[in-house]
């Protein structure tokens, strides 16, 4: 899978890429497989079944796996978990987006905690899910585990811990802002800079 190197070009090379997509329902499986095939995917392999999906996974190395959030109830969210909790690192780590159709608070808390890279709700077009595989392709997010949860980093952006509490991770900013050193500057001077100015080269 090959993205390129100009983020003003989001062009991804999906030619060599292997997918895995998980789901029981055999149309929906048709469609994702049509919109893979759209984007030059060609090594595609399907799983009737989260148990499907890990025995298929373990075996092969996989760039990508999408993944029916409803698949036997809550087998989507289970594939997730089993994946986040394994040893072997090729597998552990493999970028997964989770689909899902009607989501409820509770459906929706399950899938961010259970460790998907994305979470996509369908109805499903095909801008949205090559936007989503660019992302993901050039997602640089940490992996975090801990005793309540395996999987990307959940925060996109890092705002920092909300107002009044202390941040969760060793490297989260304080909030606490100290002393100002120095004069302050003069609204002439912020003014200043954003003037346009001629540069003599």
């Amino acid at each position: 899978m090959v993205v390129a190197a100009s983020p003003s070009e989001p062009k991804l090379d999906l030619a060599t890429a292997k997918i895995l997509v998980v789901g029981e329902k055999a149309s929906e499986l048709d469609i994702v497989a049509q919109m893979l095939m759209g984007f030059g995917v060609s090594s595609i392999q399907r799983a009737p079944s989260s148990e499907e999906g890990v025995r298929a996974a373990t075996r092969q190395r996989f760039d990508l796996a999408l993944v029916e959030s409803g698949t036997q109830a809550a087998g989507g969210y289970d594939f997730v978990e089993g994946v986040r909790r394994h040893d072997d690192p090729q597998y552990k780590y493999m970028p997964i987006i989770l689909l899902c159709g009607h989501l409820r608070k509770s459906d929706f808390e399950r899938a961010r905690d259970c460790g998907a890279s994305f979470l996509l709700t369908k109805p499903l077009s095909p801008q949205v899910l090559f936007d989503r595989i660019i992302w993901l392709a050039r997602d640089k997010r940490r992996f975090v585990e801990c005793s309540t949860y395996t999987g990307p980093d959940r925060r996109i952006k890092a705002y920092g811990p909300p107002a009044g509490m202390n941040g969760r991770r060793h490297d989260d900013l304080s909030g606490h802002v100290g002393e100002a050193k120095g004069e302050n500057l003069s609204q002439d001077a912020v003014d200043d800079f954003f003037s346009p100015k001629k540069v003599a080269l």
